[in-house]
């Protein structure tokens, strides 16, 4: 097996993913296509060089149906290069994105490949595509639940208090805001530009700097309704028997936030960074896929962690930065439980509490945080990890070369 490298990364801002956002009025499609131009500009290949476009998107419907991929790079470089395939790995598909590109390069059957995602999370909303999670019957057959009734399950499970799960959220935005202030993201993002070339958004929207533990103290908790009116807690009971009461601990303040935006990774073998005459920035050692129990949903990350861990011939120790996406503020607290990473080792510039999480997209972006973060310290290898809906996780490690 070959080597699979990462030549560059970069990202669009996220915005606010409502009509009142800012990129509510740019297609998915075009979101996409300038990652796409920018990559090439970045890396200076010619289209016809690239071998796939390998594109995660969840919600596969409406202006992000039939393959987005492909119809972005058809925007992006014209002409006929640029083949393109559009995946779905729930939230983990930015990233599984990566890790397919990273196969098929280390096997020889592609020398330069495209990958990313992209979520329009404002113009698409979630559910948007149907299918069987939404159905009652799959539910109480299988075992399903919304992640949310799965976070405050878990928070539930470990004694994690309302009061610990805002202490995490009100730190991930102090985090962000510190990042921000710094130019922590500068290298990879890329504005977003209307038809006329003029920005629509050149950085991320949904930070709120003057977060407090105490201003979230005053949300509402957004599950416990759903969890009392439509017998999920009852079903997650079911499974959970020792569970006499789920504490409904998750709100919006300490949730992902819902959010549009597009990634681009490009990964190629060491033979096509010699043709472009650029070295790359890092190489991927590792990615871990696992599954795990429906209802509880949100662990995936810790068994894929140590699955990637495992293959790679590494422990805990030899990982210098982690990315564990924020889906809700008990996933990378339980991650950091289970696994013994220290808070200052995980999410230094903040996560997706902060930031948002354009669920086909997050997965990428995440990865080029990461390589950004380690080069800024000079550091050698790093984590993304992320949980998946219906029970599932991903990572991957990446080592600078």
């Amino acid at each position: 097996m070959g080597e699979a490298y990462i030549y560059d990364a970069c990202r669009t801002p996220r915005g606010r993913g409502k009509a009142s956002g800012a990129l509510y009025t740019v297609r998915p499609i075009d979101l996409l296509s300038q990652v796409l131009v920018a990559a090439r500009e970045r890396v200076g290949f010619e289209p016809a060089m690239v071998d796939d476009v390998i594109v995660g998107c969840v919600t596969q419907a409406l202006e992000q149906g039939t393959c987005v991929a492909r119809l972005a790079a058809l925007t992006a470089w014209g002409g006929l290069e640029g083949p393109g395939v559009t995946l779905n790995r729930f939230c983990g598909s930015g990233l599984e994105a990566i890790n397919q590109a990273a196969a098929n390069v280390a096997a020889g059957f592609a020398d330069l490949v495209v990958a990313g995602g992209v979520e329009s999370m404002s113009r698409v909303p979630m559910g948007a595509d149907g299918g069987a999670m939404f159905d009652p019957d799959f539910q109480w057959k299988v075992g399903s639940v919304p992640q949310g009734i799965s976070a405050d399950l878990i928070a539930t499970l470990r004694g994690l208090s309302r009061a610990d799960v805002d202490r995490f959220a009100a730190e991930s935005q102090a985090r962000a805001s510190a990042a921000v202030a710094r130019g922590a993201f500068d290298r990879s993002l890329v504005p977003v530009r209307d038809l006329n070339g003029l920005p629509v958004l050149q950085v991320d929207e949904h930070p709120r700097p003057d977060t407090t533990a105490e201003s979230l103290s005053q949300l509402k908790a957004s599950f416990a309704m759903l969890g009392a009116q439509f017998g999920l807690d009852a079903l997650v009971r079911k499974t959970y028997p020792q569970v006499d009461r789920i504490d409904h601990v998750h709100h919006a303040g300490n949730s992902s936030g819902i959010v549009d935006g597009a990634a681009a990774v490009v990964v190629g073998s060491e033979a096509a960074g010699e043709r472009l005459g650029i070295r790359p920035r890092a190489r991927i050692r590792s990615v871990g896929l696992a599954s795990t129990e429906p209802i509880i949903m949100l662990y995936g990350p810790m068994p894929a962690s140590q699955r990637a861990l495992q293959r790679a011939g590494m422990t805990v120790s030899d990982i210098d930065l982690f990315e564990v996406n924020e889906a809700f503020a008990c996933v990378p607290m339980a991650f950091m439980e289970d696994l013994g990473v220290p808070h200052d080792k995980i999410n230094v510039n903040g996560g997706a509490i902060a930031f948002g999480h354009p669920l086909g997209a997050t997965g990428a972006m995440l990865l080029g945080t990461l390589l950004d973060e380690l080069e800024a310290r000079d550091l050698s290898t790093g984590l993304t990890t992320l949980c998946i809906g219906g029970g599932m996780g991903i990572a991957t490690i990446i080592e600078r070369v």
